[in-house]
């Protein structure tokens, strides 16, 4: 933390480097490299007049670029790619070379999002693009052999084998890139698209840069560890960043995705104040929005981005959440196609479009879409999980747990995985891997209540009576627990469940405090009512309440599934004293 609090000592030197690098961006037409920058310097105190770094100077091959860079930058800016490209042959400037194949790049780029956009089908790989960015790649390489790249020309290098899908040579010149010019964010994003885990992260050797600790929560948060994400978070914001609203956002995001949605709304919502035409991560506000079914919120959120941009890819994933939310599939699926036109390697809305179709219940479209997001980011978890939801409903098990399992591995500590996992094991008769999952979904915190129950009557029907009592006991006293009652179904199971294996043991007060909680359901109350009579008939006969049994129930609970699933810790049985619905 010493060494971190060290590289941000000087935060007039770290504005002095923003502005720099936000003039040679914009240069080179790397306009949200130029955003980044900015905001982050607006985030820090003003520095005198004086103080303020100069503009780069222009080398002599500069002078000499200068009219040709000029003309081909106004085209460049109109989008006119092939134009710019044509009119900067020739040029031997650092900055002109770069523009000339950053344009080619961005041409070929645009051909095939109009291709792809033409049809939403499946991505081709063969059939569009990769001839353009063979051409070059042989000659960057070139270039690159005889070390005659800067930062950027590095960073367009390393875009180029990317899209080549050479991850190991990208990932090489993308770090070579950060050495020689660090302070370009474009570059470290770039470089969080090839890293797949955090022991990846240990073996790369990056320069120590204040712009690192940036880099570090970003991957974090892509990478789902959010703890460390908001750790580098609060580390930047008492390095004295605090009105960055991108650090804002991303604290916001992170929290998004461990599903602390009342924390995220209230950032969100802060945000707004302090940013109210920021269109940029909107989209997860909106997300927040329906997973609360707030319908007037999220209509206000969609009206007010219309009238700020209603053209931009949030804008329409917004408007496309709000008609979700209000179940009109067809109308969400449209304006989730409309951001794809604008952005067709735009992740959430091929994830989302993928939920529409699902809810259409057209399968095959839902699987075309998650495969699209997929091929966009291969750590969208979302997509995997929703991949195994629609071959779940195409009643194929082997796929499903595939793409469970892939889900499981970038959210280990999602229970709905681990929950979606067991019951694909459970179909598959793998019941000791099923056990296990609902278990571990258990332990890590089971978000919607139910992985307890799966595991209880998965012990039922395997006849194994004291573990499957402990799991409903455990349930019922995690249900009311929560502070307020809320209507579940599972709990007239379990009730059931327990009123009929007290009676089996002979313990006839707790048998009939269950059969009594029964009488809280309908589809319980006249089988509670059975119950209650045979316990007054057999007491009535001057049966002992207990004779072969002690007065309470062996439970066990165990604290992990072992292979043989042999409890390992005894724990207290169910207080009904206490459980008032």
């Amino acid at each position: 933390m010493a060494a971190t609090s060290g590289m941000f000592s000087d935060l007039k030197e770290i504005k002095k480097q923003l502005l720099s690098v936000t003039w040679l961006c914009r240069e080179r037409g790397l306009m949200h490299s130029v955003k980044w920058a900015s905001e982050l310097a607006f985030s820090l105190e003003s520095i005198p007049l004086n103080e303020l770094p100069s503009t780069p100077a222009l080398t002599e091959e500069d002078a000499q670029d200068l009219d040709a860079y000029t003309l081909a930058k106004s085209y460049f800016d109109l989008k006119e790619y092939d134009r710019a490209a044509y009119f900067l042959r020739g040029c031997k400037s650092q900055k002109a070379y770069f523009l000339y194949m950053y344009s080619r790049y961005l041409s070929g780029e645009k051909k095939k999002d109009d291709e792809t956009v033409d049809s939403l089908g499946p991505l081709e790989k063969g059939q569009v693009k990769n001839e353009a960015l063979r051409e070059l790649r042989v000659e960057l390489s070139k270039k690159h052999k005889a070390r005659e790249l800067d930062g950027f020309g590095l960073y367009l290098y390393g875009v180029v084998l990317r899209k080549l899908d050479l991850a190991k040579e990208a990932l090489d010149v993308f770090v070579e890139a950060t050495h020689v010019l660090p302070l370009h964010w474009g570059t470290w994003l770039e470089l969080c698209n090839l890293i797949t885990d955090k022991e990846m992260l240990k073996f790369l050797s990056l320069p120590e840069s204040w712009i690192k600790e940036f880099f570090l929560a970003h991957i974090y948060t892509e990478l789902q560890l959010i703890e460390e994400a908001l750790q580098k978070y609060q580390s930047l914001i008492d390095a004295g960043f605090s009105k960055s609203t991108y650090i804002i956002s991303q604290i916001a995001v992170a929290y998004h995705n461990i599903r602390d949605i009342d924390k995220a709304l209230s950032i969100f919502n802060e945000l707004r104040k302090q940013d109210p035409y920021r269109i940029e991560n909107m989209d997860t506000f909106s997300n927040l929005l329906y997973v609360r079914g707030l319908k007037p919120e999220l209509s206000y959120l969609a009206h007010n981005l219309c009238d700020i941009d209603k053209y931009r890819v949030e804008t329409c994933c917004v408007i496309g959440n709000y008609y979700s939310l209000r179940s009109q599939h067809e109308k969400a699926a449209l304006y989730f196609q409309r951001a794809l036109k604008l952005n067709p390697r735009y992740l959430g809305a091929w994830t989302l479009m993928g939920h529409e179709y699902m809810e259409m219940k057209n399968t095959s479209a839902a699987i075309q879409a998650y495969r699209h997001a997929i091929e966009v980011n291969k750590r969208d978890y979302r997509a995997w999980y929703g991949l195994g939801q629609t071959y779940e409903i195409l009643k194929m098990p082997f796929y499903c747990l595939y793409y469970y399992r892939r889900a499981h591995q970038l959210r280990p500590n999602d229970s709905r995985m681990l929950v979606a996992l067991g019951e694909c094991y459970e179909k598959l008769n793998q019941l000791v891997e099923a056990k296990k999952c609902y278990w571990r979904a258990y332990a890590v915190g089971d978000v919607e209540k139910m992985a307890l129950v799966k595991l209880a009557k998965l012990h039922e029907q395997l006849n194994e009576s004291e573990q499957a009592a402990q799991c409903y006991i455990k349930y019922i006293q995690d249900i009311y627990s929560c502070g307020e009652i809320v209507e579940h179904q599972e709990l007239s199971t379990a009730f059931r469940y327990l009123a009929q294996y007290y009676f089996k043991c002979k313990l006839w007060d707790e048998a009939s405090a269950c059969a009594q909680k029964c009488f809280n359901f309908n589809d319980t109350r006249e089988e509670g009512k059975a119950l209650l009579r045979q316990i007054l008939q057999l007491r009535n006969q001057n049966e002992s309440p207990s004779a072969d049994l002690p007065a309470t129930a062996p439970f066990f609970l165990p604290q992990s599934l072992s292979a043989n699933n042999t409890p390992t810790r005894r724990v207290s049985p169910l207080n009904l004293s206490s459980v008032t619905p």
